[in-house]
């Protein structure tokens, strides 16, 4: 889903936006984020130092928003019938992933955020601190350092490792 989601963004505002714009909104995405921001970077050969910084940034600006709002967006679509089940099946998973991030609190974050895996990453962190009640002056540095290291990670896969992506 993410790949043909990073593909429709590039084939749609290539040529109508900058490289660097069509990586700053994929980063944005959930499930994409940071990671598929610098290989849709790569693919449309936007040099790494900016690549990184654009999608380091659009990755995290989001996160604040999360981990202040999500419970309360949360409650609010609870109340939405249909979406309810949505939402609650949403809370479920995430919290599965919680029990190693409880047993090893910050941690537990920061490996959950930085080892870019599926399903990891600052959305999914940045939930699960809000959904676990850490402060956002505790959790954003934390989520931050985690999308850092999951960039070192992906960078190093995706613009050193060649044929790793295709490219």
């Amino acid at each position: 889903m993410g790949n043909a989601l990073s593909e429709w963004l590039i084939s749609s505002l290539g040529g109508v936006v900058p490289e660097e714009v069509i990586i700053f909104i994929i980063s944005l995405f959930p499930i994409l984020e940071l990671r598929g921001g610098l290989i849709a970077a790569k693919l449309l050969g936007v040099k790494f130092i900016p690549a990184f910084i654009i999608c380091f940034i659009g990755n995290m600006l989001p996160i604040p928003f999360i981990l202040l709002f999500i419970r309360q967006v949360f409650q609010w679509l609870k109340k939405i019938k249909g979406v309810n089940k949505l939402i609650e099946k949403l809370e479920v998973r995430t919290m599965r992933k919680s029990k190693t991030i409880e047993k090893y609190r910050e941690w537990g974050l920061l490996l959950f955020v930085g080892i870019p895996l599926p399903g990891t990453g600052g959305w999914t962190g940045a939930l699960l601190a809000a959904l676990m009640d850490l402060r956002m002056k505790k959790a954003f540095p934390i989520i931050a350092l985690g999308v850092f290291i999951a960039g070192v990670i992906m960078s190093v896969l995706t613009y050193l490792v060649p044929g790793l992506f295709g490219f």
